[in-house]
């Protein structure tokens, strides 16, 4: 390529509710972007569930829809890498085809597993090897209730793939895991880096060692872009494609996080907080270790299904004159939500409400509540005890990420959150530290732009195109007068939280 020539990068997302591919040039500016919101399928209570084939219908639309927006050449394009939601399930068959439904990380229907592993000790061998809790939509989980419940298509598995790894191997027809992601699986040895027979016989899943496809690191080489992928997406055949990363990864990265400085919230679909250290933490006081994206650091994280999708819940739920009213403006819904919760000050209403519309921090089946409403409770004040309930639920995770690491300089804030100067100004006031907002929106899909560009050969490592790649669009201080309402209301969110913590059981039959 010659060097006046502009280099440009793919970044495709798949997440809890969005598909969204971004074409990036070498400084990290936005060239182009499609999205398309993804159906979910609920057939039962505790179900999340995703048709395969359709996911990559969509994929390959956005691809396509992104490529025409640029006004570039799909042969301008050097590299592809792909992120999405982590844990959850896509399996391959050995009939060359989806074995069934993709599972999305809010699912929680097999959380008897996780309690009968912590009742009988496994939770706390297999700990010694992959440093984390482990969660009911994680693919051990998921793959015992697979095992005992539709043993049918637990023998026709070929392939074990998280989202990304699946759209991957829809592109070049070549099988790969992706360390960030598969270390977040509960399937992976982080001691060793590498999975391990001896802990999928721990789960009783010691006969799939094979469907779990070969790793690679973020930004190594898995192949090209086949002639049927490319005739279905318009991108060049022959295009290569970088590992990529769990999302929570493409994030931090696309927030320039290289370093311990500073710690990373990501308010989607999931409520994700985590920092990088060179050595993980083993003493169960937070709930994952992972491995990061920059080889020789751990990504160490507390998250829950707690965060912003559960706003979206709401509005979809109870806001239709929100959501008419915002259309007849012209305006984001989101946004226009944003100003109703603003007319409200902090202190005018201590309603609480608790973000477990898919479980809690700790309890997939803790249910979400608004409590402390009256006849006097405004819309806007229902709103922003919404917003307000998301913030207090990533402070408890904070708590426990500080309490390892003492102060942090700052946050560096993502997810749709961000997107709101409202919402994110309530994290700095909670947190009670300063919010970094990086300036583009698209983190996910930068952080794999980010990728490809390294696998392209065009940046030496991820610092490097961190460095070239990403600028902070604003920085939000905490306001000192908010603190001590905070303060109490963070207070009364524990003490109803604590206080239901015992009935959650009896609302599952």
């Amino acid at each position: 390529m010659g060097s006046n020539m502009t280099t440009y990068f793919m970044g495709i997302d798949n997440g809890g509710s969005m598909c969204k591919a971004v074409i990036f040039d070498s400084t990290g500016n936005e060239i182009a972007a499609s999205a398309s919101r993804l159906e979910m399928l609920t057939p039962l209570a505790g179900y999340t569930e995703r048709d395969m084939d359709e996911l990559w219908r969509v994929n390959c639309r956005v691809i396509r829809e992104a490529i025409a927006r640029s006004g570039i050449a799909a042969a301008e394009i050097s590299g592809v890498a792909c992120t999405g939601h982590g844990k959850g399930l896509y399996l391959w068959g050995r009939d060359g085809k989806p074995c069934g439904n993709g599972i999305v990380s809010t699912d929680s229907r097999a959380w008897r597993y996780t309690e009968q592993w912590t009742a009988d000790g496994t939770a706390d061998r297999v700990f010694a090897r992959t440093f984390q809790t482990i969660l009911a939509c994680q693919p051990v989980s998921l793959l015992c209730w697979y095992r005992d419940n539709r043993p049918e298509v637990f023998a026709n598995i070929k392939w074990i793939f998280g989202v990304k790894d699946y759209i991957r191997f829809r592109l070049t027809g070549q099988a790969f895991s992706e360390v960030t992601d598969a270390s977040g699986s509960n399937m992976l040895n982080l001691k060793e880096q590498g999975f391990d027979r001896e802990l999928l016989a721990e789960y009783g899943l010691e006969e799939l060692f094979d469907a779990l496809p070969p790793l690679k690191q973020s930004t190594d080489f898995c192949g090209v872009v086949s002639q049927a992928a490319s005739a279905e997406t318009g991108l060049r055949a022959g295009t290569p494609l970088a590992g990529g990363m769990f999302d929570i990864d493409a994030c931090a990265i696309a927030m320039d996080i290289v370093n311990e400085d500073r710690i990373c919230v990501i308010a989607g679909t999931w409520g994700i907080n985590e920092y990088i250290s060179r050595t993980p933490v083993v003493d169960k006081s937070v709930m994952m270790n992972s491995l990061y994206c920059i080889p020789g650091y751990y990504l160490i994280e507390e998250c829950s299904p707690t965060s912003a999708s559960n706003f979206e819940w709401f509005l979809e739920m109870f806001l239709a004159e929100e959501k008419l009213r915002a259309s007849e403006l012209g305006v984001n819904v989101f946004e226009y939500c944003s100003e109703l919760a603003a007319q409200v000050s902090a202190q005018e209403q201590n309603i609480i409400f608790l973000p477990y519309i898919f479980g809690s921090n700790y309890n997939p089946r803790a249910k979400a509540c608004l409590v402390g409403l009256d006849s006097h409770h405004s819309r806007p004040q229902i709103i922003r005890a919404v917003l307000e309930g998301i913030v207090f639920c990533h402070r408890i995770h904070l708590e426990r990420l500080l309490a390892k690491r003492g102060r942090t300089e700052a946050v560096r804030l993502a997810g749709g959150a961000a997107n709101s100067l409202f919402w994110a100004q309530i994290f700095a006031d909670v947190f009670r530290l300063p919010v970094e907002i990086v300036e583009t929106r698209e983190l996910g899909t930068l952080g794999c732009a980010m990728a490809a560009s390294v696998a392209a050969g065009v940046y030496k490592d991820l610092p490097e195109a961190a460095k070239n790649m990403v600028r902070i669009k604003c920085r939000l201080e905490p306001d000192p007068a908010t603190m001590p309402v905070y303060a109490r209301k963070l207070a009364l969110y524990k003490k109803v939280s604590a206080a239901l913590e015992g009935v959650w059981s009896d609302f599952n039959l």
